[in-house]
């Protein structure tokens, strides 16, 4: 999602200065890349690259011919093939042994359903979306629609498909992947056409609520902020919770546990982490955590700490379910060795990113399947 943020935030200065600019999307990918479908990069004409397609080796010819789509005002198809190490113009050697298929789409500013506009309108909520790039794998000299469709929780949706069979069909697709989290490339074949569609579901950015503004919180938020999480630092004591001490959250607040949660409305997109080093304020936010659908709870300090809070929500009649017991990680942080507030921040940060994730914080070396998973990159068929 910070990616995608930081491609609205560029094009948005580089319509404030009136340069054109152009989309790149990776809309598939067969073996191995460094991004995989969904990544974007906006390019401006006069060079300036947001976001990333690949880890650097294919940024340079995109660039170029990003130049010429925007010069032509049609987007246009694009694939590399990184198993060719004598492709002089991507480098040899390059080892992602993979083929990655680029859509590269000329940003209009004048059309309210352009793929900015529709990117801009994805992020502009905190609820899920789907996000819809239409191209044809087969055709490539023909009509390439490009990012063509968004569906969000609201259900508002824009679709400028020509083709009513092929809108419905995309449409239904869509709906599956907002209402079962996934992202999947389909074919649709309608006669002699063939269009492609990488359908991606957008969750919102992780929001990081941190009860606490002591020191050792600051480490914490500067690098949730630096991966593009929402940050809102609590503390109940005036002097603590400042914009001063805290300029990379996104919301500071002074309250006491009580009126906390209304202040910042945490949903199922957010971990909490409780380090005011006040137990009794800790234990009080606790048992008002306990009954929202937050993914993570997060208590700093040792393992006796929270049993005894754990205990005394039990003789106060707070009952604490399996379901609810399970998504409190206390002491919270992945085993790093830890000691500094750094470390432990990085500790912390990296199990929430597993837990987001629904992923075991294993070391990739212990796999013994891909990094990315193969089915989602094969393309399903539909006729129509």
């Amino acid at each position: 999602m910070k990616e995608l943020e930081d491609i609205v935030r560029a094009y948005h200065n580089a319509c404030q200065q009136g340069l054109k600019t152009a989309l790149a999307t990776v809309v598939h990918v067969e073996g191995s890349a460094y991004r995989q479908p969904g990544a974007r990069m906006l390019v401006t004409e006069n060079g300036t690259l947001t976001g990333a397609i690949s880890g650097g080796c294919l940024e340079g010819d995109a660039l170029r011919k990003a130049q010429l789509v925007i010069l032509q005002q049609q987007p246009m198809l694009v694939t590399y093939d990184t198993n060719d190490e004598d492709d002089a113009t991507l480098g040899v050697g390059l080892g992602c042994n993979g083929i990655i298929h680029i859509l590269l789409e000329p940003v209009n500013a004048a059309v309210p359903g352009n793929p900015l506009a529709l990117l801009q309108e994805a992020i502009a909520h905190r609820s899920p979306a789907v996000l819809v790039t239409l191209f044809s794998l087969r055709q490539r000299k023909g009509p390439q629609p490009g990012t063509c469709l968004l569906l969000g929780a609201n259900g508002q949706t824009v679709y400028p498909i020509e083709d009513r069979k092929l809108q419905q069909a995309v449409m239904a697709d869509a709906q599956v992947a907002l209402d079962t989290h996934t992202s999947f490339t389909k074919t649709y074949q309608a006669g002699n056409n063939h269009f492609t569609a990488h359908t991606a579901y957008l969750p919102p950015a992780v929001q990081l609520l941190v009860a606490g503004a002591g020191n050792d919180v600051m480490p914490l938020i500067k690098m949730a902020s630096l991966l593009g999480w929402r940050t809102i630092v609590a503390d109940g004591r005036p002097l603590y919770p400042t914009k001063a001490r805290f300029p990379d959250a996104t919301q500071v607040v002074l309250a006491k546990p009580a009126q906390l949660l209304s202040a910042v409305n945490p949903d199922a997109y957010t971990a909490v982490v409780l380090m005011t080093h006040n137990y009794n304020y800790d234990l009080a936010l606790l048992a008002q955590l306990l009954p929202l659908p937050l993914p993570y709870i997060g208590v700093l300090g040792p393992a006796k700490k929270l049993q005894r809070m754990l205990n005394e929500l039990m003789e106060n009649r707070i009952p604490v379910s399996r379901q609810q017991r399970a998504r409190i990680h206390g002491p919270a942080g992945l085993d790093l060795g830890a000691e500094t507030p750094e470390e432990i921040a990085l500790s912390v940060i990296s199990e929430i990113k597993s837990v987001m994730s629904a992923t075991a914080a294993t070391s990739l070396r212990e796999r013994n399947t891909t990094i990315h998973p193969r089915e989602q990159q094969i393309i399903l068929q539909q006729v129509l």
